[in-house]
């Protein structure tokens, strides 16, 4: 564990997205914390079906959550990006139900498992946070099963980079009109229940389109609506977001 950087100096705290805290909420949160945890791209944040004694708040970088089968093949759940809270299951179950890899290098800020009861029995506001950012995660699933389940592989692909591209926005990750983009074609491949040929020429399709720019790791849409109308996807704006 890396010494905890004080929460009234988190870089995510100012950003739009999230909602602001009071000082009592805040200094709660800040002696809830233990440190926090580096871990290089690739690396296991945390093991699937093993017991867990943290939750973490994802402070910078990019990372998933999991799933496989015995044959060793992957299901992507979500994609991980700053604010996002992983490991809350593990305070409920006695072993994890997915695994969350690091997809670049991150930095977390890490709870004990202890620290999530400690807010429903004593600070109400942060609890019911918790509890807006399970439901919130719950909604998200909810549109990953619409889109394996009904979406033809061009508007999945497309709802998927929209997606991203709107998550990275709200965490201000935007520089010069794209983002980063660490997510390889088996990433998307695997988070869509497509095959890399598959992923792979609807790329192509997207870019011969002018409707992405995908080079060096970085995304740009150059239509954000128009991509929206080729996904179908059109979600309301989020409210500010709790941050842990």
């Amino acid at each position: 564990m890396e010494p905890p950087i004080p929460c009234s100096d988190c870089p995510l705290r100012p950003l739009a997205a999230f909602k602001p805290v009071g000082p009592t909420a805040l200094a709660a949160i800040s002696g809830a914390k233990v440190g926090q945890r580096l871990c290089t791209s690739g690396a296991t944040i945390l093991a699937e079906d093993q017991a867990t004694t943290r939750v973490y708040v994802l402070l910078s970088g990019w990372a998933f959550r999991f799933k496989t089968l015995e044959d060793g093949r992957r299901q992507i759940l979500n994609f991980l990006l700053p604010g996002d809270l992983l490991g809350l299951q593990g305070e409920l179950l006695a072993n994890l139900p997915h695994g969350v890899e690091a997809l670049t290098a991150v930095n977390l800020c890490a709870f004990a498992t202890d620290a999530i009861p400690g807010f429903f029995r004593d600070n109400p506001d942060i609890a019911l946070d918790i509890t807006w950012l399970a439901a919130h995660e719950e909604r998200l699933v909810d549109d990953a099963v619409l889109t394996v389940g009904r979406r033809t592989a061009m508007e999945r692909v497309a709802a998927l980079l929209v997606h991203l591209y709107k998550r990275a926005a709200s965490a201000g990750l935007v520089e010069d009109g794209s983002i980063g983009f660490p997510l390889t074609q088996l990433h998307i491949a695997d988070a869509l229940g497509l095959s890399v040929v598959h992923t792979n020429r609807v790329l192509q399709r997207l870019r011969k389109g002018g409707f992405i720019r995908l080079d060096g790791q970085r995304l740009a849409i150059g239509d954000l609506r128009a991509m929206r109308r080729v996904g179908r996807y059109w979600e309301e704006p989020a409210p500010r977001r709790p941050l842990l």
